[in-house]
């Protein structure tokens, strides 16, 4: 076999069938590592570094390949994506980590359907094998109580569904990610900081309480549900749809307004967008608790309402009630309306708070994988 011509899923393939690695395989890995600059430099990997980084994946797709079966996502480039991405992610924030006192705060910002809840799952695996205890945090989680949001709802009519800016308990936010910033499990405490307090039993053992929310509660309303209770975690993954979105001035959204992107084409509907891009302001406090973000970043926004609808038929045909794809629609076009993805996920990526943009094709599988530095340095 010409192994210079072998793809690395084809080496992972034969690895999952039971061959062993050699030399010829970690020499080919290496060089298509560095053959993807953009990538590489997503996630520091250097010709003088290329070698550590192809050995530590292995190691890593080794101490998983008995647990394989067990991850969220099923499909013909699972291995790729898992090489690709979920390593030397998982990878990136054990170096982050190791490098602060305390736990990491990781945001994933991503729009309906971009796999915010498949990337937790996997990176909480990975992240299991290299030690750390991770939990995972939904922007959706700390939204108001349902009888807040009933009150909300009369005091600003335009709130028909929970999502947008204002429906959220930030104070709980802040609280509870304060918490898990000041938590330190036992095993890894003395690791980081051999000095610290969190090597103390009673910080050790003051349980933390994790909100959680159940969309099914009040007809779909959704409402608080039990919180899940943990004593501290290593690494917090905090998701959601406008995680870490900064508001934009003023005169930059009067002039995307002006154009009436869809689905904005009433006054009304532009007087929305301006009160929601107020109301990010109140989201600041919660945004600075984050030690890095990443961004999903699909090729096209519109194709969020396409997988909206793929997944309510699903649900729809394993018996589970579901909208109508009208009503997906509207609640779709809801949140755009409230947060036009065109102006605010591009506002971020022109800033400076995001670090690595994950390129979301329309089959739903990754496309490419970059630092936001160079989408700007490309410009």
């Amino acid at each position: 076999m010409d192994r210079s011509t072998v793809t690395p899923v084809e080496i992972l393939h034969r690895w999952q069938a039971g061959e062993r690695p050699i030399a010829p395989d970690f020499d080919r890995l290496a060089f298509c590592e560095l053959a993807d600059d953009v990538r590489s430099r997503a996630f520091g990997i250097t010709p003088d570094t290329v070698a550590d980084v192809v050995r530590c994946k292995t190691d890593l797709f080794f101490f998983l390949l008995d647990e394989l079966h067990t991850f969220p996502l099923k499909s013909t480039i699972f291995l790729e994506t898992l090489w690709n991405l979920w390593l030397p992610l998982g990878m990136q924030l054990s170096t982050a980590k190791q490098s602060l006192n305390r736990p990491l705060i990781q945001g994933i910002l991503g729009g309906q359907g971009t796999g915010k809840t498949t990337l937790c799952q996997v990176l909480r695996l990975i992240l299991g094998k290299l030690g750390y205890s991770t939990v995972s945090l939904s922007l959706d989680d700390i939204y108001k109580t349902y009888a807040d949001r009933q009150q909300l709802q009369k005091s600003d009519p335009r709130l028909i569904w929970r999502g947008p800016p204002g429906t959220h308990d930030i104070d709980l936010g802040i609280a509870v990610l304060d918490k898990l910033r000041g938590s330190q499990t036992p095993n890894l405490a003395g690791v980081d900081n051999p000095k610290s307090d969190a090597l103390q039993p009673d910080i050790i053992n003051k349980n933390i309480e994790i909100p959680r929310f159940d969309k099914s509660a009040y007809g779909g309303a959704g409402d608080r549900s039990q919180p899940e209770i943990i004593s501290g975690a290593d690494i917090v993954l905090f998701e959601g749809w406008f995680v870490g979105v900064n508001p934009v001035v003023d005169a930059k959204l009067n002039e995307f307004l002006a154009g009436a992107p869809f689905p904005i084409s009433t006054e009304g509907d532009c007087q929305f967008a301006r009160d929601m891009n107020a109301k990010l302001h109140d989201y600041l406090p919660l945004w600075n608790r984050l030690d890095r973000l990443m961004v999903l970043y699909p090729q096209d926004y519109r194709i969020s309402q396409v997988w909206r609808n793929q997944a309510e038929r699903e649900m729809m045909a394993a018996g589970k009630s579901g909208m109508s794809e009208a009503q997906i629609n509207r609640f779709v076009e809801y949140f755009w309306k409230a947060l036009h993805p065109e102006l605010f996920i591009n506002s971020m990526l022109e800033g400076d708070g995001v670090d690595l943009v994950i390129e979301i094709l329309g089959d739903r599988t990754v496309g490419k994988i970059y630092r936001a530095l160079d989408l700007k340095l490309s410009d």
